[in-house]
């Protein structure tokens, strides 16, 4: 086993788009830069969440919109070609390899350490290699930890040995459970009940609370609820799993809090994510092991002295979503270079280094049937936070372009007012389709674009962007 000295500008730890972002605006910065990367440059959204995911959803939310076109649904029948979406589906994670990834890495001159990487005190990376090596990186300017997250797993008696399902095991399976239940009624467990039930599974989800989606407007919940229920899918609310064990046969038997039982093929836990700090080497700079890290709006770690820690996407817990992550990276890597040169992070050219997309303006979508699009505040923040907003609601179905779209077209829009500014604060919509109307939302929200103004953005007929009118049209009475 050898031990290597190297010393670069920027180190970054995670090779995910979120760490791959940063270190194009560092090297665009002129700054050395190298990743280090465990598993798979790409990370998490490559290769177990974003795309592969979308890969699965997308035949079965396109065959549920084709069957209400009319003069096209009697043609969309019989079950969808499990092995032609599998394949799809492999072909957008790219088979789990990555060489494209370190091929982009070479065209931009990062350079790539491939190991385990963990801080070993200021500005000080040591990385373990698959080989036995052990290479010793300094920098000069900053480290960057993007690490994002892993799933979170419930303290409960058989998980650890009853091989359960995560996120990862949902989007890369390579045969159809016959039987599957889903715990969590978040967005990853809503998305995947609609893929595998639309693929053949027979899905019961079980949703501690009361309701789905919790972080969204109640009325998208409702939607998304009934579209499932719809399909097929089994909801039973305030259920708790109290133990599991796989039986010989390789089933899974699910013990409920209340006393019931429930047998599957597989069971996915979606119920929520931890930081990929636990093994980085946050004890060497005195910060805790395992812990989401709190960062300033350029993302410097506030806890370490001398601003050389970046802590970027997930595993700063302020939006845990791969645009927003990226967003954060494009933020941190371009005030890095600032720094590193001794420039102001505020520099006029491309308005300041400092982000705030990521707390009043993130986007969603959840790729369901109906699918929900949502952007800023939504009611219930309001609530929290004591503020006074103007509700307004439109029923999407009434718009000429939803019409047009699909028969028996089902879906609402709300449009949430700061009467004090005049602007938008916050959308959400549910229907089918709407993911292209939140681009429009958040640039209005964004922008801080007053109503008035918005009344000149005239939407095109018929589409369903009309909406936007109609909501306009409701605020003014």
């Amino acid at each position: 086993m050898s031990e290597t000295p190297r010393t670069y500008d920027v180190i970054v730890i995670g090779a995910g788009p979120v760490g791959e972002n940063v270190a194009d605006r560092t090297r665009a910065a002129g700054l050395s830069t190298v990743i280090v990367e465990r598993e798979l440059l790409g990370g998490e959204c490559s290769f177990w969440a974003c795309e592969p995911s979308k890969a699965l959803l997308r035949p079965v939310v396109a065959r549920a919109d084709a069957r209400r076109v009319p003069g096209l649904g009697q043609a969309v029948t019989g079950p969808l070609d499990v092995e032609a979406v599998l394949a799809h589906r492999d072909e957008m994670a790219a088979h789990w390899k990555d060489e494209d990834q370190v091929d982009w890495l070479d065209s931009v001159s990062v350079d790539l350490v491939r190991g385990h990487g963990r801080l070993n005190g200021p500005r000080k990376v040591t990385v373990h290699t698959p080989e036995g090596d052990v290479i010793s990186l300094t920098a000069r300017h900053a480290v960057v930890l993007s690490t994002g997250t892993t799933a979170a797993l419930p303290d409960l008696p058989g998980v650890d040995t009853a091989h359960v399902w995560t996120s990862r095991e949902a989007t890369s399976a390579q045969r159809v459970p016959t039987r599957l239940v889903v715990v969590g009624g978040g967005v990853v467990a809503v998305e995947m009940a609609t893929a595998w039930r639309g693929l053949g599974s027979q899905v019961t989800l079980l949703v501690r609370e009361g309701e789905l989606l919790q972080r969204m407007e109640p009325f998208a919940a409702e939607f998304v609820a009934k579209g499932l229920r719809e399909a097929g899918v089994e909801i039973r609310f305030g259920v708790q799993v109290s133990e599991l064990s796989r039986d010989r046969d390789g089933e899974v038997r699910i013990a409920l809090a209340d006393g019931g039982e429930l047998v599957a093929e597989e069971i996915l836990f979606a119920v929520g994510r931890a930081p990929r700090t636990a093994d980085v080497g946050l004890e060497t700079v005195d910060l805790a092991p395992g812990t989401w890290l709190t960062v300033d709006d350029t993302f410097r770690v506030t806890a370490v002295p001398g601003g050389w820690l970046y802590a970027v996407g997930d595993v700063n817990r302020r939006a845990l979503l791969t645009h927003q992550g990226k967003y954060q990276a494009r933020i941190a890597g371009a005030a890095i270079g600032a720094r590193a040169k001794g420039e102001p992070v505020d520099d006029a050219r491309w308005g300041a280094h400092v982000a705030t997309a990521d707390s009043s303006a993130v986007p969603q979508v959840v790729f369901t049937d109906p699918e929900v699009a949502s952007v800023g505040l939504t009611t219930r923040d309001a609530d929290r936070l004591g503020l006074r907003i103007d509700v307004v609601d439109y029923d999407i179905s009434q718009v000429a372009g939803a019409q047009q779209y699909l028969a028996g077209y089902r879906g609402m829009a709300r449009m949430l007012v700061d009467p004090d500014r005049g602007t938008v604060v916050g959308a959400t919509f549910v229907g089918p389709g709407v993911a292209e109307l939140l681009h429009a939302a958040t640039i209005a929200i964004a922008g801080e674009v007053p109503v008035a103004r918005l009344w000149h953005a005239v939407p095109a007929f018929p589409t369903i962007s009309e909406v936007w009118l109609r909501l306009l049209e409701t605020y003014r009475g």
